[in-house]
């Protein structure tokens, strides 16, 4: 079987996905943002347009569950502009949610992950979970230990949030190291946010993936140190590490409220890309690198109770927790 890509309307074959987003939302709540909620169907769509009419083929969506990920609206919107759309599972940061609901959820999130990943008739594509700053605490490797049974279960790829861009080595070590998830099904999120760049250099050496997301978040280095960060990468011999988002996770960062939005990535970034450092890097990072990151074997038959089956076999692995 070739790797395909899982999208909201179907699995696409990794070579047809195009020009892609690899980081976004077109929905997302917390409690940690109020009043900036991504929760306007309308004013989704009218982003994805726009992305669309720049040469967008597709956005991966990092919400997780419990964030207002709105999966149903996410396909009625694929479908109505003609995108591909990956939506996530897995969990974020223990601050997003009520203590209610972690605690409902904890003993069994694995086989949660599988399901969103295999039943229909939206299925997820990914699987979203979170670092601390500069750490791990026990939520984020509780839920990692999940994510990784679910990678095992499946097949699909876990995307990282790094906190202001921190703790990449330390995930790679849990992640990789103790819970056996191949490296290049690994992509780091937010690796923009902190400017030294040993930590991106040896991820990418051990082959995980870089996304740099976030173009012209206040406060944080994503758009003066992007060129150098890259620029280092491709020089290094990582430009098949590398990976692009916009990030958009407030109301007002949509380019319908007059910020960078989806639509920047192409109409700004990826021009500038292109004169600094060449049209076959653009093409690689928009295209290339995205169809690798998140196309998977998907585990046959990845069905709910086949995945949720191969999960229950291995409940006794010593792997399937972290170490204290």
């Amino acid at each position: 079987m070739r790797p395909v890509v899982r999208t909201v309307l179907g699995d696409v074959p990794a070579a047809e996905l195009g020009v892609c987003d690899a980081h976004d939302h077109l929905f997302m709540r917390s409690p940690r943002l109020p009043g900036q909620e991504l929760d306007d169907a309308e004013a989704a769509g009218e982003e994805l347009r726009a992305f669309r009419a720049l040469g967008g083929q597709a956005v991966v969506q990092w919400t997780p569950r419990g964030m207002g990920r709105r999966r149903a609206d996410l396909a009625a919107l694929a479908s109505a502009t003609g995108a591909h759309v990956v939506a996530a599972t897995g969990l974020h940061q223990a601050v997003h949610y009520a203590r209610e609901y972690l605690e409902r959820d904890r003993d069994r999130l694995a086989e949660l992950f599988v399901r969103d990943l295999t039943e229909g008739p939206v299925r997820a594509g990914l699987v979203k979970v979170a670092g601390g700053f500069h750490g791990l605490d026990e939520h984020a490797r509780h839920v990692m230990a999940a994510a990784a049974q679910a990678h095992h279960a499946t097949g699909a790829a876990v995307a990282v949030h790094l906190e202001l861009g921190t703790g990449a080595l330390e995930v790679l070590d849990l992640l990789c190291g103790e819970l056996d998830v191949p490296p290049g099904r690994v992509v780091l999120g937010h690796l923009n946010r902190f400017p030294d760049l040993r930590a991106p250099l040896r991820a990418a050496r051990e082959g995980a993936f870089l996304a740099f997301d976030g173009p012209s978040r206040a406060h944080h280095a994503t758009d003066w140190r992007l060129f150098d960060a890259l620029t280092a990468l491709a020089g290094a011999g990582h430009a098949d590490r590398v990976l692009l988002g916009g990030d958009t996770t407030t109301a007002a960062a949509r380019s319908s409220a007059d910020g960078p939005g989806m639509p920047y990535l192409l109409r700004r970034l990826r021009p500038a890309l292109a004169a600094e450092l060449g049209e076959d890097f653009t093409q690689q990072v928009f295209v290339a690198n995205p169809a690798r990151a998140f196309a998977a074997d998907w585990q046959p038959e990845t069905s709910t109770g086949g995945a949720v089956g191969h999960l229950r076999a291995v409940r006794g692995w010593s792997r399937s927790s972290p170490r204290p």
